[in-house]
């Protein structure tokens, strides 16, 4: 298949799975998978394919279907999830400061949502990486004003796997959030210290009232203050060894941002950057 092709069927799948995501990514029930896997004599996970290709309209498109969904659709493990370091150790609730306020959300049985990067395959495919789970998970949310602020999903977890795996020495990363970085590198032996660069103030002040007496190895800890740019832009990048980026909602914000770092890398540091393959996906043509 020449390229050209390629790059429209990577737009047409985009497309169509887009929609669904951000308008009805719970449309298909566990009742409907269930009879459609007992109407088809398949697997549940095959039958929710199935019900998806319709729900995006590409029922019957037989080269897209064995090209494209037969690979992006996954069932998580709940019980790994449920199992991560800061999802059994961390407590994220009662908390309210400066108009912000904890609660949770809840992944429906087979609704979808993306739980890792974008992987490009070496044909030139790109591929979401979507995946659901066959019954109800709940996770943090921290809303301001009832909007959603800052969370932590299986996408932040799946994320930061490979950033968190590299981190070595002195750790310098660019955003705090609700420090699911800081308190992964922070619990590594490897790790000598976590320096966080964030602006928000009521981020800083939710975190070290709320989050850090509850981090093991909290004195590992260092929070300054400052813009990350300006960070960026010093000499003082280069008392780390290792520098993780996180400092984007998602590629729209994500692009400008990423290249800007990406530029002022210095030899001898160990840079990473949270989505940074979907990120690439978006960069190359």
């Amino acid at each position: 298949m020449d390229s050209t092709k390629i790059k429209e069927l990577n737009s047409l799948v985009l497309h169509r799975l887009s929609l669904y995501l951000n308008n009805c990514p719970d449309r298909i029930t566990a009742k409907e998978v269930e009879d459609a896997a007992a109407y088809c004599k398949t697997s549940k996970e095959e039958a929710f394919r199935i019900l998806i290709a319709g729900s995006l309209d590409l029922y019957g498109e037989k080269e897209i279907y064995n090209l494209y969904l037969r690979k992006m659709f996954k069932p998580l493990d709940v019980s790994v999830y449920r199992n991560d370091p800061y999802y059994k150790n961390i407590i994220i609730e009662g908390i309210r400061i400066g108009g912000r306020h904890t609660g949770t959300k809840t992944y429906k049985p087979y609704e979808l949502f993306v739980y890792n990067d974008l992987l490009r395959l070496p044909d030139g495919r790109i591929l979401p990486q979507v995946g659901y789970f066959e019954e109800d998970f709940s996770y943090p949310v921290i809303y301001q004003n009832n909007r959603e602020w800052m969370l932590i999903t299986p996408n932040e977890i799946e994320t930061m796997k490979k950033p968190v795996a590299e981190a070595h020495g002195k750790v310098l990363t660019y955003g705090l959030g609700l420090g699911y970085y800081a308190y992964m590198v922070s619990e590594k032996p490897e790790v000598e210290s976590v320096t966080v660069v964030e602006c928000d103030d009521d981020a800083i002040n939710l975190f070290k009232q709320q989050i850090l007496p509850q981090f093991p190895h909290g004195h590992k800890l260092e929070i300054l203050k400052c813009d990350a740019f300006e960070f960026a832009l010093s000499d003082r990048v280069k008392a780390y060894d290792c520098v993780f980026a996180d400092i984007w909602h998602d590629p729209s914000d994500g692009l400008e941002p990423y290249v800007f770092l990406k530029a002022l890398e210095k030899p001898g540091i160990h840079y990473s950057y949270w989505i940074e393959n979907t990120l690439k996906c978006y960069l190359k043509p």
